[in-house]
């Protein structure tokens, strides 16, 4: 195929960071899912600032477009601060309506910076272990892109896997031949068609990355998708502006068809094409996935947090907080955390999602919600929660503050154990330091506020007849949540 020299587009990254992890509990759960977690033992960066640092040295990179949901919009937004990248936006999606309307919303919006930006689709919560190798493929990409290709990329199989979306090329790939057009998009198959694909070369993993001009994709959702394409445009019509980020309209939103990028275009379109990724990609699927990918030591374990093992071999054990004890196990996941702890063979790690699954029906909290909750200002963690108390840890980030608020069902006590807080009850204001507290009695307007350039931390007991999170009542709030 001709390829034309690099017209010097813009590149703008899009980034899909609306998934649950479910498949990672008891560590990711729908509150904090796996995008926003560490795996990596290279570095301390979550898996979503990686996603957009590994970019850095691409030519003509712009500011990302990042796809969140309601819940994460501030952890998306916290995760990019403490990176130093800003954003061309974040568009908040109401509810997932997977990658088409994700991918069209994103293109939209990118027409507001540039004319016909080239638009490279990533998932925040995917592993890459050659950097460098994979921004080769990527400016390779580019200039197919360029030639008006919509641009997959194909990860040749090492093993029959049936986690993973498979893509038939038309022609063989191999080190030689890494381009090819597509043939067909296969779901996630069975462990018999899985071992045939894997010994023909005709088949490759789909990595779900996509590298394509903003007018060859919205060309073809008009022909093949239009009623995604009109809602969607809809949608960001009637949506606004609300500090760093882009809310939809959600009542066009919801009409939208919940529908994949490769059923809606890539599986009609003759434009679609696939170069091989050789860069040790990885979509973390799983436990055993992070095992694999993970360092180990001289007995095949992988061990994170208070370990102590003896005769333990070709394990992963993750503790965040207590002592893990492990003796003459093999082949086990065992991940613990402050209010749940997983123990399952490295081969059964694909039923975790189910077993989150039946604890979200069940309506265990466990299965959804961590003890510690992100807010824009900082973090609370559950100590204890009776029937009418409660003790809570509170961290208050340096010059950030709590709503000016009140509550009807209860009084707080707050005691500072670090830093300096300034606190406002009805119309006094006052300082404490550390070791110092404060009574905040039922029905007071209050505001808790970190004055100082370190965390503030505070022990919080409430107490009262109901101690739901629902019973705030604001008046001011610097982060533009729902005023009552």
């Amino acid at each position: 195929m001709h390829k034309t020299k690099n017209k010097n587009s813009k590149i703008i990254p899009v980034i899909l960071s609306g998934g649950s992890g479910t498949r990672l509990w008891p560590l990711s759960r729908s509150s904090y899912p796996k995008q926003y977690l560490n795996f990596d033992d290279k570095n301390n960066f979550s898996l979503l600032q990686n996603t957009y640092l590994r970019l850095k040295g691409i030519k003509n990179l712009q500011k990302p477009i990042i796809l969140s949901n309601e819940e994460q919009r501030f952890i998306v937004a916290q995760q990019m601060r403490e990176i130093n990248t800003e954003t061309n936006t974040i568009i908040l999606e109401p509810f997932g309506k997977n990658t088409a309307p994700a991918i069209t919303l994103a293109t939209l919006k990118s027409l507001n910076s540039f004319e016909d930006p080239l638009l490279l689709i990533l998932s925040s919560d995917h592993l890459i272990q050659d950097e460098e190798n994979f921004k080769k493929v990527i400016e390779e990409g580019i200039l197919h892109a360029e030639n008006g290709q919509i641009v997959t990329f194909g990860v040749i199989p090492n093993s029959p896997e049936t986690g993973y979306g498979y893509i038939k090329t038309i022609d063989k790939l191999s080190k030689k031949n890494s381009f090819s057009k597509i043939d067909k998009f296969i779901e996630k198959p069975n462990l018999e068609k899985a071992k045939t694909f894997i010994k023909d070369q005709h088949y490759v993993w789909n990595s779900g990355i996509f590298l394509f001009k903003a007018s060859t994709i919205l060309k073809e959702m008009k022909r093949y998708a239009p009623e995604i394409l009109g809602l969607c445009e809809e949608s960001l019509e009637r949506g606004l502006e609300d500090l760093d980020f882009f809310r939809i309209d959600e009542e066009t939103f919801r009409k939208c068809p919940n529908v994949s990028i490769d059923i809606a275009v890539m599986e009609k379109t003759n434009l679609g094409s696939v170069l091989t990724l050789q860069a040790g990609w990885d979509d973390i699927g799983s436990w055993k996935s992070i095992w694999e990918n993970s360092e180990k030591d001289n007995n095949g374990n992988s061990i994170n947090g208070k370990i102590i093992l003896d005769g333990t071999k070709n394990c992963y054990l993750r503790s965040e907080e207590r002592l893990i004890v492990g003796i003459d196990i093999n082949n086990l996941i065992i991940v613990e955390t402050n209010d749940a702890i997983l123990i399952c063979n490295k081969d059964s790690t694909q039923k975790v999602k189910r077993i989150v699954e039946e604890l979200k029906k069940s309506r265990i909290k466990e299965g959804k919600d961590h003890k510690k909750s992100y807010r824009p200002w900082g973090s609370f963690t559950s100590i204890e929660i009776r029937d009418v108390w409660q003790v809570k840890r509170l961290e208050i980030k340096p010059n950030a503050s709590i709503s000016l608020q009140m509550h009807h069902h209860r009084s707080e006590h707050w005691i500072v154990v670090e830093g300096k807080a300034k606190i406002q009850i009805d119309d006094n204001v006052s300082f404490l330091n550390k070791n110092e507290s404060a009574y905040i009695p039922l029905g007071s307007k209050h505001r808790l506020s970190n004055p100082g350039l370190t965390p503030l931390i505070l022990i919080e007991v409430q107490s009262g007849n109901y101690l739901g999170e629902d019973d705030i009542i604001r008046f001011e709030d610097n982060y533009g949540r729902v005023m009552n």
